[in-house]
């Protein structure tokens, strides 16, 4: 058995977490090693730090429960490290504009690659992940940016009285690679948003709350659905801005003793 297949069920959970996208855009090669800090990393006005818990559900019907925390100043860098039990680190992960790096110390085992897609470029069971487009849900964004509308249209959902039926926008649109999304909006916020996988299987991101943090209304409570199935689900529980963060939090040692995933 493969080290993908046997850590595929793990991985996938975590790459979602980081939604949903189309191609990563090659992987760095050379043996494993640490990337400069970036100079003058004093956070701007602009930097999140959001605390969230989640949950994995693997396909034979267990679950592994997880404490994360993210360090972003948006669309420019991020460190995302999650926690198991004891808070024992299970994943950390920085992306930088140069490249991005992802590494598992109980597993002893790490990826690297470059561009805004995070994944395995040769695993398509598994999702390729936006990186900008998850951390911008912490900052209250859940449609990718720059989207062109398709269509859009009224659709009822019915309640249990006709009192309690509601209408909600279904909008299609697209990317500027052509790829679809379909979501539907109530009141200003987004119910859930819809799109195909690279295997061809549909991927969708439910939110199941709405809460204001620091006056920005951000999505608390999100389900990741493939293929019908809940895979993962997150709780946001803190969002903070504008804090400043430590030169150390740019950077991610991974051990020359730890094994490359896909190779």
């Amino acid at each position: 058995m493969t080290l993908v297949a046997r850590h595929g069920a793990f991985l996938r959970g975590l790459f979602l977490l980081l939604v949903l996208a189309l191609f990563l855009t090659g992987c760095t090669g050379g043996k494993p090693a640490t990337d400069p800090a970036p100079q003058n990393v004093e956070a701007p006005a602009d930097s999140l730090k959001a605390l969230f818990s989640l949950t994995i559900y693997s396909p034979d019907g267990k679950s592994q429960d997880l404490d994360a925390v993210l360090f972003s100043v948006p669309n420019k860098r991020y460190r995302m490290e999650l926690t198991g039990s004891l808070g024992i680190g299970v994943a950390s992960l920085l992306w930088l504009p140069e490249g991005w790096q992802m590494v598992f110390p109980t597993e002893k085992m790490y990826m690297k690659g470059a561009g805004y897609m995070v994944g395995l470029l040769n695993d398509p069971s598994l999702p390729l992940v936006h990186i900008h487009q998850v951390a911008g849900l912490f900052d209250g964004r859940v449609v990718p940016e720059n989207l062109e509308e398709v269509s859009v249209r009224d659709s009822v959902i019915l309640g249990a009285a006709d009192s309690d039926s509601s209408v909600v926008k279904i909008h299609e649109a697209r990317d500027v690679l052509t790829r679809r999304y379909t979501y539907a909006e109530k009141d200003g916020e987004v119910l859930w948003l819809q799109t195909l996988g690279r295997d061809g299987k549909d991927e969708m991101l439910v939110i199941e709350e709405y809460k204001e943090f620091k006056g920005v209304k951000t999505p608390s409570k999100i389900s990741f659905v493939r293929d019908s199935t809940t895979f993962l689900k997150l709780q946001v529980r803190r969002v903070t801005r504008g804090k400043s963060f430590g030169s150390g939090t740019w950077r991610l040692n991974i051990p020359r003793s730890y094994q490359r995933i896909g190779e």
